[in-house]
């Protein structure tokens, strides 16, 4: 029952007796009505038993249920088949639809902790992909995904991050990890609105050389509602807007990172939107980016990526997905989206 102990330890609600305020949700994968994971469990064993094994069963069932269900699935099918329903689908499944699946058995912030955990282990480190989940996650998120990753791997996420990447973009990864950022307040300080605006363009645009470190303290700490009205107010002291100060003022690795918070606390989903587009444009799929956006968002705001893609693109998620993928792959991808817009 090692399995289910573990999908156990994923009901974490709060850290070191600290409640979490959480986000507004907008999923495409909703808990299924009358739900059976008893029968579930049962037609999941048919179709893996099954000769070929029955694929369209197993992806029907497990990407039309939230997390917590797919819990109880794996419960009932350790129950009554006296083994682990991961290492059964893992040797019945191969390939794209394998990653999609092994990924959907995974709680969010469990899944998100193994993606992280590959982009820093072994030789290279996946920026893009460190950058991209590190920048994009809410406080509630980094504090669930630091829990489970040393719960999983028993080492902390920060050593890892540190470890592995260096200079000022470490700096800027590790006091993002922290979790420090305010929560939205009610009340608008305009006085600070103003001085962290001044902040910024005083230790960049305005001297020679960046200040990297106040920058650091106002992306890393600051609440979303709070920045957008910096960005807005630095206008009035700067030349250049926000964005265009960052590439000029800080290259690489670093460069990305900024760019990627102010993106995401512009319009988060559309960043997301941005990024599904950019990974399926052209020949090829980048299949690892799509299944990490659309699985680690899908009973989150999937729902929101999707009506921001359409705008955006002029097109449906739901489309594009369809133009650039095949098979079964393609049929967990459509379901996971939830439909057309």
């Amino acid at each position: 029952m090692a399995l289910v102990s573990e999908f156990l330890g994923q009901l974490t609600l709060g850290f070191g007796g600290v409640s979490i305020k959480r986000e507004a949700r907008f999923p495409t994968v909703v808990p299924a009505p009358d739900f059976d994971p008893e029968k579930d469990a049962s037609w999941i064993d048919t179709a893996i038993k099954t000769k070929g094994v029955d694929e369209h069963i197993i992806i029907d069932i497990l990407t039309k249920r939230t997390y917590t269900q797919r819990r109880d699935i794996a419960f009932e099918y350790e129950r009554k088949a006296k083994k682990d329903i991961v290492t059964a689908l893992k040797g019945a499944l191969s390939g794209s639809l394998e990653n999609v699946i092994m990924g959907l058995m995974k709680s969010t912030a469990q899944y998100d902790a193994f993606e992280l955990r590959a982009s820093v282990k072994g030789l290279g480190t996946d920026e893009e992909s460190l950058i991209e989940m590190v920048c994009s996650r809410s406080n509630e998120e980094l504090l669930e995904i630091k829990k489970v990753y040393r719960d999983v791997f028993k080492k902390d996420l920060e050593k890892d991050v540190a470890g592995d990447t260096s200079g000022d973009f470490a700096k800027l990864l590790l006091a993002l990890v922290e979790a420090k950022r305010d929560d939205p307040s009610n009340v608008v300080d305009y006085e600070k609105i103003d001085s962290d605006a001044r902040a910024l363009y005083e230790a960049g645009v305005k001297r020679k050389g960046t200040d990297v470190a106040t920058w650091i303290t106002i992306f890393s700490e600051r609440s979303v509602p709070h920045l957008q009205k910096v960005f807005e107010r630095y206008k009035n002291y700067s030349p250049y807007d926000i964005k265009d100060s960052i590439r000029k003022e800080v290259k690489g690795d670093l460069e990305k990172s900024f760019l990627t918070l102010v993106e995401c606390f512009e319009n988060k989903q559309l960043y997301f939107a941005s990024k599904l587009n950019e990974a399926m444009k052209g020949k090829g799929v980048k299949e690892k980016v799509v299944n990490r956006i659309i699985i680690s968002r899908c009973e989150i705001d999937l729902l929101k990526i999707r009506k921001e893609f359409k705008k955006q693109f002029s097109k449906s998620l739901y489309a594009t997905i369809v133009e650039h993928t095949r098979g079964d792959y393609q049929r967990a991808l459509l379901n996971l989206c939830g439909g057309d817009d």
